[in-house]
């Protein structure tokens, strides 16, 4: 990472419209460059479309909007109802507005002309929606390309298993179009992120890992769990500016933390208990996705430090391993190992390590995947390239990429303990497995929940640089939450670091 990028963390503006413009010569370069590589004429059109307003099932209500990932990553732009269009042969880029009613200006205020959204996301020229088709054959005539050939998004989401859904316009059936290119192409890019991304991702860390610290000295026995979450949203809004979070906060407590995608946050906080925070920030569009687990009352049983600190071992080895060419999928088997050989020290487990990793056995305390990709989305896509297959194995089907690393991915690491009585159950039922277990020792944490440890972390040349700064260690946990300081990034900035971005005192 160039460490002294001179994007300004400003609200969005024109420093914002050139993360954009940057993605979009990245996939004109990509594209060009696959088209070469097929012997086919480095000619046509990227055509996109924005997302739409959808009021809330058949009421007139309209949630916030929010753009469509991928045409987020292209242009920036924060309204609905636009298109957008990239020239592969030119590099040049348009963008299409709507038109607006003059009853738009009693509800929503005096629209904005073309000239404002051509300098406020610095794109080549914008004309109205309803000009797309003469200026797509204009444009094709312009530069050449002879009969018009659209490259549309279409493709599969591996997280969502959604499909992209094509532009489409009048008049489409006049072009010729390609709906194989474009999606593999464009979600290769978004996998590895440039400098200015990674400022915007850094950012919305940092926002976040204050949020979390804001919470961790706030929260008291009595409180319900939603005012867990206000606590995080009032910060990363008031302070920070970032409206939105990235995914639905997650703030259980007790049992609850044992939900892996708990977000009724309607629990109450009761004492000594387990809290397990998963909240992140987004900021100009860009996430963050960090979890932190800790007692509500400010100090660590012995039965809760044994169970935080595996999972702590686990996620700081991780990290220890992450150059460029590591496969993910070993990281998660690393991860489940480590949380092993911490439970069985402790004799919840018994037997031989290699054993029950032959079994699955990880899976029973660990049934999520260890991480994801990170970027416009929380979970950025680009998990399951062509080629590659999902694995089937309980725990390993769970993950969203069994990827090698490649310098410039940002992931999540986040390994976890969990208590979960269904998967206890079916452990129990099964002979060979329910051998290794001391179900004497189980039944005291039945009731415990679980606990998840999340940063996200950036693949360098050498290794990685977490790029979250939350306490983990648990003296650090309980001198914050007693009214300790937590240091901030910068004061962190003089720390040496390990080849694999592990800072040192």
């Amino acid at each position: 990472m160039n460490e002294s990028s001179s994007l300004s963390l400003a609200p969005p503006g024109e420093s914002m419209a050139e993360v954009h413009a940057g993605n979009r010569e990245r996939l004109v370069a990509a594209l060009r460059a696959h088209l070469s590589a097929a012997g086919r004429p480095l000619r046509g059109i990227v055509l996109l479309k924005g997302g739409e307003e959808q009021t809330r099932y058949c009421t007139d209500h309209v949630p916030l909007f929010r753009q469509e990932s991928y045409f987020a990553y292209l242009f920036g732009v924060r309204e609905p109802g636009f298109y957008g269009a990239v020239d592969i042969g030119s590099g040049q880029s348009i963008l299409f507005a709507p038109r607006f009613s003059p009853d738009d200006a009693i509800w929503n205020g005096k629209p904005k002309k073309l000239p404002y959204f051509k300098d406020m996301y610095k794109v080549d020229s914008v004309f109205y929606v309803d000009e797309l088709a003469q200026v797509l054959r204009c444009e094709c005539s312009e530069h050449g390309h002879g009969e018009p050939l659209l490259f549309l998004l279409y493709g599969q989401n591996t997280d969502s298993g959604n499909y992209s859904r094509p532009a489409s316009f009048e008049g489409m059936d006049k072009f010729d179009t390609d709906l194989s290119t474009l999606h593999p192409i464009l979600t290769e890019c978004r996998v590895t992120k440039s400098d200015m991304e990674l400022a915007l991702i850094q950012h919305a860390n940092d926002v976040s890992s204050e949020a979390h610290v804001e919470v961790m000295r706030k929260i008291k026995p009595g409180m319900t769990e939603n005012q867990l979450e206000s606590t995080f949203r009032c910060h990363a809004s008031m302070h920070e500016g970032c409206r939105r979070c990235s995914y639905t906060c997650i703030c259980a407590t007790g049992q609850n933390s044992s939900i892996l995608h708990y977000g009724q946050n309607d629990g109450t906080v009761n004492d000594g208990d387990m809290a397990l925070m998963d909240m992140g920030a987004e900021y100009n569009f860009y996430a963050s996705d960090i979890t932190c687990s800790y007692p509500t009352n400010g100090k660590f049983t012995r039965n809760q430090a044994v169970v935080y600190n595996a999972v702590l071992k686990a996620h700081n080895d991780v990290i220890s391993h992450m150059p460029p060419g590591v496969k993910w999928i070993d990281m998660h088997k690393l991860a489940e190992r480590r949380i092993l050989e911490s439970l069985k020290e402790e004799d919840i487990i018994r037997g031989d390590i290699g054993d029950m990793m032959d079994r699955r056995l990880g899976a029973v305390f660990m049934p999520h995947g260890l991480g994801h990709l990170l970027g416009i989305d929380a979970h950025d896509p680009g998990g399951y390239p062509e080629g590659l297959e999902r694995p089937e194995e309980p725990g390993l089907r769970s993950l969203r990429t069994t990827r090698e690393l490649k310098q410039g991915m940002v992931i999540t690491v986040e390994p976890g303990c969990d208590f979960i009585d269904a998967l206890l159950g079916q452990a129990r039922d099964d002979p060979i497995c329910s051998s290794f277990f001391n179900w004497e020792k189980i039944e005291m944490y039945r009731s415990f929940g679980g606990v998840r440890i999340e940063s996200n972390v950036y693949v360098t040349a050498q290794g990685c640089k977490n790029l979250t700064n939350c306490p983990r260690e648990i003296c650090e946990i309980e001198a914050v939450m007693a009214g300790a300081p937590w240091h901030s990034r910068d004061s962190c900035s003089s720390a040496t670091t390990t080849e694999n971005g592990l800072s040192k005192a």
